[in-house]
């Protein structure tokens, strides 16, 4: 962690931004301040943060898919403020990746007991996120959307590049259906298995030598798919 620890705080009200700027500066953190979930992966780039705050509703990119898209390129502690206080609410946010969950209006007291506990619990040095992956015959490029296997540049939708991400951030395990599903879908979407099928079929077509017999993307009868990428 730095010397002075590095907040990042994500939502679309100013007036919650101002205060928790004055309230987190004077405690003596570095404070980035984001309206959405986009700008604020856009800042991630740069700014190593110790701790993100982030609210719920947002244009563009929500606190759920922020949480979502964050926990696959890091483990930087997300702390949740927002005015939905029903359990439903709290349970998807945990399950997307938050680690704590706070319901405006909250006390600055409390507020800040809460960023001084993750900051305990957050791992030294956390790393910026990832931008490129290189595994076998495989290269991601995150911030270009571009794939190329074994020298090869292959053109993707967004959704078939998100379902290879997904693949190249955890080679060589199962996969289970659900859990591809609600990492690139959303939660909603985890009993749609056909969904799947058509994007790795895609998929196939354009990464695999030969589509019929697959070498990179393996199906594991009844349970998901394993992401061999070569050597």
């Amino acid at each position: 962690m730095h010397s002075r620890p590095h907040i990042l705080v994500v939502d679309d009200e100013p007036q919650i931004t101002r205060v928790l700027r004055t309230s987190l500066n004077a405690q003596g953190y570095e404070i980035r301040v984001a309206n959405d979930g986009e700008t604020a992966l856009e800042i991630l780039k740069d700014f190593a943060a110790d701790l993100v705050i982030t609210d719920l509703a947002m244009p563009n990119m929500n606190g759920i898919e922020l949480c979502r898209n964050l926990r696959q390129i890091s483990q930087v502690p997300i702390l949740v403020l927002s005015v939905r206080g029903e359990e439903r609410s709290k349970i998807e946010a945990l399950d997307s990746g938050a680690d704590d969950y706070i319901t405006k209006p909250f006390s600055t007291g409390e507020l800040l007991a809460r960023v001084r506990a993750a900051l305990r619990r957050s791992p030294p040095n956390a790393s910026p996120p990832q931008t490129k992956i290189e595994a076998g015959d495989f290269q991601v490029d995150l911030d270009a959307h571009s794939v190329s296997v074994a020298g090869r540049d292959v053109h993707l939708t967004p959704k078939e590049f998100d379902v290879l991400l997904y693949m190249a951030q955890h080679p060589r395990k199962v996969l289970t259906h659900r859990a591809i599903l609600n990492a690139v879908w959303g939660s909603n979407s985890v009993e749609q298995n056909e969904y799947l099928r058509v994007f790795v079929g895609q998929l196939r077509k354009k990464l695999e030598p030969e589509a019929s017999a697959p070498k990179y993307i393996l199906t594991e009868p009844w349970v998901g798919y394993r992401f061999e990428p070569g050597n």
